[in-house]
């Protein structure tokens, strides 16, 4: 079991900015827990998302000694990658390749056919660098956009990845449109189409919906969960303002109603917890 802890995703649309030592106090503490990774922030354009201009800064105040844990950073381009492959500390670049054309094009001013061509180059540059590409699949549960959308599609972009050798891929739920009938067959599907490729599930809820879609993607045979803590942040374009990130804290309770062992230091994870609904997330 891989839990990937994402406060990148949980800082980022927040219009207020986090002081650097905040974040640095707050992922220094997420490294302590014992998660397999953590998504700490992106080398993307400071206009387009002004709370991680600090990244780098970010970076270098993070304490590794003693952790288990991996660094994960998103990109949106090729510049963005070859910034992050720089950084010895970081082992996973995130890339959001999304099935929905219109979405691409928001998200990356791209077409999905330019960003696939970024994705093998990508790839490349990570294998030379000794860094792994996550690519994650945006949109992979449907989309608002009227874009076609099937999980024929979905198959096909994953044929694809794996025929670059791209080996983690994470279908992500941008909007929180899933439910339990999109997300298992997909994942019962394309786990065993693809033994070579890791799947992980990004999904997006309300507080209600939360346990249907944790319970569907895990029976289907995903091992690989991407949460943020407090369940903060979220796609701005989804409909219903209560769906944000999958909280942590359902999956752990999900996962230990499962009998299924984390080895996170919990002790650890309540101080984290407690900092994010204080002095990091409970003022912005």
């Amino acid at each position: 079991m891989k839990l990937i802890e994402c406060p990148r995703d949980a800082m980022q649309g927040l219009p207020d900015f986090i002081p650097t030592v905040t974040k640095i106090e707050y992922l220094n503490a997420l490294l302590k827990v014992g998660f397999d990774t953590l998504d700490f922030g992106s080398f993307v354009s400071p206009k387009a998302i002004p709370q991680l201009r600090d990244t780098a800064e970010v970076l270098a105040g993070l304490d590794l000694t003693g952790s288990r844990t991996k660094l994960l950073a998103i990109v949106a381009n090729l510049r963005g990658a070859e910034t992050a492959v720089q950084h010895t500390e970081i082992s996973y670049l995130g890339f959001p390749l999304s099935v929905s054309e219109t979405f691409q094009r928001r998200n990356t001013n791209q077409t999905t056919a330019e960003a696939l061509a970024d994705v093998a180059t990508m790839h490349e540059l990570c294998e030379r660098s000794g860094k792994t590409l996550v690519t994650y699949l945006s949109m992979g549960f449907g989309n608002p956009y009227g874009d076609a959308w099937s999980p024929e599609i979905v198959t096909d972009f994953t044929q694809q990845l794996a025929a670059m050798g791209i080996r983690i891929v994470a279908l992500s739920d941008t909007i929180g449109a899933s439910t339990a009938a999109t997300i298992a067959p997909l994942f019962s599907a394309l786990i065993p189409a693809f033994p070579q490729i890791e799947f992980g599930a990004h999904l997006h809820t309300t507080p209600t919906t939360w346990r249907e879609k944790v319970a569907a993607a895990y029976e289907a045979g995903c091992r690989r969960f991407d949460g943020a803590i407090g369940g903060i942040g979220g796609c701005p374009m989804a409909a219903d303002e209560l769906t944000g990130n999958m909280a942590t804290e359902n999956l752990l309770a999900y996962l230990a109603e499962q009998g299924v062992e984390t080895e996170l230091d919990m002790a650890a994870f309540m101080r984290a917890q407690g900092m994010a609904a204080g002095e990091v997330f409970a003022i912005h």
